[in-house]
């Protein structure tokens, strides 16, 4: 009656010991102290007198206790009953007998030393293909009651486990509860090939991550919380990013050292490439709550996120911890934060970071320098206030932000210089607005001798600043210049010209580069009738006035109502000669020009 049960009870205890292969498991004990510790005394008596005496006993397990498939059918092994043999023990056997139990305990000593050979054939006749869900088992936990209890993760739940984490949108009520039904057992391997397991929603992946984090068989470990971040950083949605933000605030201030800056880094680079500048500073500054050092890649991406939504202020409030931490990274990207604030106008910060560059022996992009210069030389027009009054930039400031982009052109290499026509034009301009006429001249024969070399619109900087100046005699010198080198003054080169004479009321100098500019240029501009008409009505030389309109048709320039209003405007008040003012009017309505109100009042 109970040689069946605890043949049954034997055969359970050696599948449990052919299937402990985790070290925590062993613990230093091999599996025949196990296997003894495990048996009471009566049936270890019966096991090692019945079981391994008989030399001609084969045992034959079968394979349904290693079936990982539900599904799969094997043929059982013929089972045989074992005949009683010599070594049966006798009905009227005395199980207290110290003698004898000391006795056959020395035989199954002897005879256990080739139990090894019985596991090992065991263990590979599990040998079968491992269903999707065995793969994700988990590891087996020892209860206190004994070695021999053994709990793990069934196959079965673990593929629900998997199809309702790669559902979306399709499960009733709350994915606690469902997870809370699977009564899962909780570990690190466990978890993280679930956090890596394909096409699961990033949703879904921080509400188990949440789920899992109240367990108290499980803790949040750094590679756990890695790869949830990885993982969900791959997505494009702003929800997902905020939700896994505030898992991590939550992980971060549960433990210091949990968060990692690679993980910090990325979430950072998730919200710049979301646009969300104001989250990926926050994140930034959490790093030291969380224990976390900043490095240069935690600097750059954000400064980008932020300059991105132009939160200036904040990006240069980056930048000044990256220049005291001397977290700079390489050159391209030092490149583009230059780039990022000159489009902000803090084209002075920007400035800061390329002087600290320069002492660490980094050399930003030639292009981000170009600009650099180009936005320290940037003219800003005036202003107008609320109120309706035009306030005039502070031209002082504007010398000294000058000054940095002309310090900047000496940094130039040879090769480069030649080139880089654009940034240097730039501060020639500059100079020339700011009416630092000296400084200008002087870079201008400088770019003549060493490069790169002027083209027109760089003498024509010059020639406008120094006629308005009134030194008509430099202009003039400079256009001598300008036609030595092969080049030819266009027509806003007279222009500029003549206008400095008519400012001065030289009205024949005037009409001498006039004479010269018709020769020179089939086509003159409005411009330049224009300034002649003004400095003869300034004169009162009408007469010469009306003979500089008529010959506007001549070259191809069409007189605007401009011309004639004021032309107009003077014939009556000031000449009294309405005889032409009418003629005037009547060459406007042959023009298709309508006469305005206050002409016509006039006439």
């Amino acid at each position: 009656m109970w040689r069946w049960p605890a043949t049954r009870a034997y055969l359970r205890r050696l599948a449990v010991v052919s299937k402990l292969h985790h070290p925590t498991v062993h613990s230093q004990v091999s599996s025949n102290q196990i296997l003894i510790s495990s048996l009471q005394p009566d049936e270890l008596l019966f096991r090692f007198s019945h079981s391994w005496a008989s030399t001609r006993y084969r045992f034959c397990q079968n394979n349904r206790f290693f079936s990982s498939n539900a599904f799969e059918s094997y043929q059982d092994s013929p089972s045989e009953s074992p005949d009683a043999g010599p070594h049966e023990a006798p009905e009227d056997f005395d199980f207290s007998s110290t003698s004898t139990f000391a006795e056959n305990t020395v035989f199954a000593s002897s005879e256990f030393e080739s139990a090894d050979s019985i596991f090992e054939e065991g263990a590979d006749s599990l040998g079968v293909d491992a269903g999707f869900g065995e793969r994700f088992v988990g590891e087996m936990v020892m209860e206190d009651e004994g070695i021999g209890v053994v709990k793990e993760n069934d196959p079965d739940r673990v593929e629900s486990l998997l199809s309702l984490l790669q559902s979306r949108g399709t499960v009733t009520g709350s994915l606690e509860s469902h997870l809370e039904e699977m009564g899962l057992l909780l570990n690190e391997e466990f978890v993280l090939k679930v956090v890596a397991t394909p096409c699961v929603p990033a949703e879904n992946l921080i509400g188990f991550a949440k789920w899992a984090l109240r367990k108290l068989d499980f803790k949040v470990t750094t590679q756990v919380l890695g790869l949830l971040v990885s993982t969900i950083c791959q997505e494009d949605s702003k929800r997902d990013a905020y939700a896994l933000w505030d898992f991590v605030n939550e992980v971060g201030g549960m433990k210091e050292g949990l968060v990692t800056t690679v993980s910090l880094n990325e979430l950072i680079g998730q919200f710049s490439r979301l646009g969300k500048g104001k989250a990926a500073f926050d994140v930034f500054n959490k790093f030291e709550e969380f224990g976390c050092l900043l490095n240069a890649d935690s600097y750059y991406s954000t400064i980008e996120a932020l300059c991105k939504r132009s939160f200036y202020d904040w990006a240069f409030l980056a930048c000044e911890k990256m220049l005291e931490a001397d977290k700079l990274p390489d050159s391209e990207r030092v490149g583009k934060i230059i780039s990022y604030l000159c489009k902000g106008d803090r084209a002075k910060d920007a400035h800061l970071i390329y002087l600290y560059a320069k002492d660490k022996k980094i050399s930003p992009p030639r292009s981000s320098i170009n600009f650099l210069i180009c936005s320290l030389s940037r003219i800003r027009r005036i202003k107008q206030t609320d109120k309706g009054n035009k306030q005039e930039i502070d031209k002082e400031l504007d010398k000294e932000i000058v000054s940095l982009a002309l310090e900047m052109l000496k940094d130039y290499p040879g090769a480069d210089r030649k080139s880089a026509i654009q940034p240097f034009s730039s501060v020639l301009k500059k100079l020339c607005w700011i009416k630092d006429f000296s400084r200008a001249k002087e870079l201008l024969l400088e770019m003549i001798d060493a490069g790169p070399p002027p083209g027109n619109s760089s003498f024509n900087y010059v020639i406008n600043g120094l006629t308005k100046a009134g030194d008509m005699d430099e202009a003039l010198k400079i256009m001598e210049i300008m036609k030595s080198r092969g080049l030819k003054p266009d027509v806003y080169t007279y222009s500029v010209i003549m206008s400095g004479y008519a400012r001065d009321g030289a009205m024949e100098e005037a009409c001498k580069m006039y004479d010269e500019a018709k020769k020179k240029h089939s086509k003159l501009s409005p411009i330049t009738y224009h300034t002649l008409i003004r400095g003869f009505c300034r004169l009162e030389q009408f007469d010469k006035a009306v003979e500089i309109l008529g010959e506007m048709k001549q070259y191809g320039v069409q007189p605007s109502h401009d011309e004639y209003n004021k032309l107009i405007k003077s014939l009556c008040l000031k000449a009294l000669d309405w005889e032409t003012a009418e003629r005037l009017r009547d060459q406007m309505g042959e023009n298709n020009l309508n006469s305005s109100t206050g002409e016509q009042g006039l006439l």
